[in-house]
C-alpha cells in the first residue's frame, strides 16, 4: 500500500498530513505529487471529489518551501473559476503549511480590495485568485505575473464554461517562459486540450475514472414529475426520505431565491447560496450549513463543484442540468468519504434530452424513482365496502355517489350547473382511482383552507397521510 511517506514529501509536510487524519493518498495524489516535486508539467484530468486540491497544494508547499518574497510579485498563481473553490484552497494550505514559512493571498471578488493589496505589497509565496479580480488589479497596476514559477489552472473546463478562457490565455501569456504550469479539468473538451498544448510543455497527462461512474456510495434516482409539481415533490421526499442534510440545485438563480422562502415557509430550516449574493454572506450561509444552523442549502452551480461539506447525505436536482458534467459534480457533494448518499433528479417537461445527455456522459441509466425506493410505509387502497362510514357532516364520496346524476352546488356562491359537472367528474375519478380528497378545516375567519399532508414530519414507517400524486407518475 502508497503511503504519503512514499510520495517524497518532507517530514514537516508529512506531519502536517497526519495531523489532518490522512494517511493514504488517493490515485490523483499518488500520480501527481511525485510529478510536481521533480518540476514537470502536469495534466490532470479528475472530477471534484478524487482529492485532486491536495494532489497540487501538498506538493506546492515544498517546492515553494525555500524562496524570497518581493512586494506585489507572487512566486506562485492558483486560478480558480469561483469564490468558494479558492477559499477552500486557502483552506487546504493554511492546514497543510502549517509547518511552513509560506505567505498566502486570496483574490476573490465580492471583498474589498484594500486588504487584498495590502498582502500583496507584503509579498506572497502563494496567491489564489479568480481570474476577473486577478484582471482587475492587474490593469491597475497593483500586481505584477513576472516572477510566478509555479501556475496552476483548476477546474478547466468550468473556466471554459463561465467564459474565463480569454482571460486565462491573457493572464498566462503575462507570466514567464520558464514556468511549471498544473492544469486540471473533469473533462477535456477541445478548447482545453488546445490550451494545454498551448501552455504547458511536454506535460504528464494522468487521468482517475469518473466519480459519477464508480462511486458505488451515491445511489441515484431520477423522477419524471410535471413542472408545477416539483415543489410539493420535493417537500414530500424532504420529510420521508430520512434526509439529514441536502443541498437543492437549481439552475437559475431567481428559483433558488423563491424555493428557499417557500422551504421557509413550510417549516424547514434552509438557506442559499448563489451568485447575486456577496462572498461575506456566501460564507456566513456556508458556515450555518456545516454547522448544522440550517440542514438543507438552495444553491445554484456556484456551489456545484470542489465544496467539501462532510455528511451531506442527500443531493437534489430540481433542475435537470444544462450541461451533464454539471450532474456529476452537484451529485458529488454526497457520498464522500466513504459515507452513503442519495440523488434524486427532477425530469420535468421538455428535460427528455438533457438527461439523456447526462446517462450518454456517465455511461450508465439512471433508475427511476418507484415504490420499492420509498422509505416509508405507503398507504394501501381499501375495498369501497370496508371503508368507514363519515358523518354526516362531511359530504361522503359514498354519498355523491348516489346523488351522481345531480350536480352538486358550490355553498360559497352560486355556480352554473354546466361549470360543475366537470367538477363532479374529477371528483369521481379521483375517488374510482383510490385517491381520497381531505376536506377542508375552517378557520376563525370563515375561510377554509385545505389541511397540510406534511404540516408534520412523519417517521420512517409510519406515513399514514394519503399517497403523493407524484408516486402514480411515472413510476414502474
Amino acid at each position: 500500500m502508497t503511503t504519503f511517506a512514499d510520495l517524497g514529501l518532507s517530514p514537516e509536510l508529512l506531519k502536517a498530513v497526519e495531523e489532518a487524519g490522512y494517511t493514504e493518498p488517493t490515485p490523483i495524489q499518488a500520480e501527481a505529487i511525485p510529478a510536481v516535486l521533480m518540476m514537470k508539467d502536469v495534466l490532470g484530468i479528475a472530477q471534484t471529489g478524487t482529492g485532486k486540491t491536495a494532489s497540487f497544494v501538498l506538493p506546492m508547499i515544498d517546492v515553494l518551501a525555500n524562496g524570497r518574497r518581493r512586494a506585489l510579485m507572487p512566486r506562485s498563481l492558483i486560478l480558480e473559476p469561483t469564490r468558494e473553490l479558492a477559499a477552500q484552497v486557502a483552506e487546504n494550505f493554511e492546514k497543510y503549511g502549517a509547518n511552513h514559512d509560506l505567505k498566502m493571498a486570496l483574490l476573490i471578488g465580492g471583498v474589498q480590495m484594500g486588504e487584498q493589496v495590502k498582502a500583496l505589497n507584503d509579498g506572497v509565496d502563494v496567491l489564489i485568485a479568480t481570474p476577473g479580480r486577478l484582471m482587475d488589479l492587474f490593469e491597475r497596476g497593483k500586481i505584477m505575473l513576472n516572477a510566478c514559477e509555479l501556475v496552476v489552472i483548476d477546474e478547466a473546463d468550468r473556466m471554459l464554461d463561465m467564459g474565463f478562457i480569454p482571460d486565462i490565455e491573457f493572464i498566462c501569456d503575462k507570466l514567464p517562459d520558464q514556468r511549471q504550469t498544473l492544469l486540471f479539468s473533469a473533462t477535456m473538451p477541445a478548447p482545453i486540450e488546445k490550451l494545454a498544448k498551448k501552455f504547458l510543455d511536454n506535460p504528464k497527462r494522468m487521468e482517475v475514472s469518473r466519480a459519477a461512474s464508480t462511486n458505488e456510495n451515491i445511489t441515484a434516482f431520477k423522477i419524471p414529475v410535471k413542472n408545477r409539481e416539483k415543489r410539493s415533490t420535493l417537500e414530500w421526499l424532504l420529510r420521508n426520505d430520512l434526509v439529514d442534510t441536502a443541498i437543492v440545485f437549481s439552475n437559475r438563480k431567481t428559483t433558488v431565491r423563491e424555493l428557499n422562502k417557500a422551504l421557509q415557509r413550510n417549516g424547514f430550516a434552509s438557506g442559499e447560496i448563489h451568485g447575486d449574493i456577496d462572498q461575506a454572506s456566501r460564507n456566513a450561509e456556508l458556515q450555518r450549513f456545516k454547522d448544522g444552523e440550517i440542514n438543507i442549502l438552495v444553491a445554484s452551480d456556484v456551489a456545484a463543484r470542489g465544496l467539501d461539506i462532510k455528511g451531506v447525505s442527500h443531493v437534489f436536482n430540481y433542475d435537470t442540468p444544462w450541461h451533464p458534467d454539471d450532474y456529476v459534480h452537484r451529485i458529488g457533494r454526497t457520498g464522500r468519504a466513504g459515507a452513503k448518499g442519495r440523488a434524486f433528479t427532477f425530469v420535468g417537461e421538455g428535460d427528455d434530452e438533457a438527461i439523456d445527455n447526462v446517462e450518454k456522459l456517465t455511461g450508465a441509466k439512471i433508475a427511476v424513482f418507484g415504490k420499492k425506493d420509498v422509505r416509508v410505509e405507503l398507504p394501501k387502497a381499501e375495498p369501497k365496502a370496508n371503508r368507514p362510514t363519515q358523518d354526516a357532516t362531511d359530504h361522503s364520496d359514498d354519498a355523491d355517489e348516489k346523488r351522481e346524476e345531480k350536480p352538486k352546488r358550490s355553498r360559497s356562491r352560486k355556480a352554473d350547473p354546466v361549470e360543475a359537472k366537470p367538477e363532479r367528474k374529477a371528483r369521481d375519478e379521483k375517488h374510482d382511482s383510490g385517491q381520497r380528497n381531505e376536506k377542508p378545516e375552517r378557520q376563525s375567519g370563515g375561510q377554509s383552507r385545505r389541511r397540510n399532508q406534511d404540516d408534520e414530519p412523519v417517521p420512517a414507517g409510519e406515513w399514514n397521510g394519503p399517497k403523493p400524486e407524484f408516486l402514480s407518475f411515472g413510476f414502474k
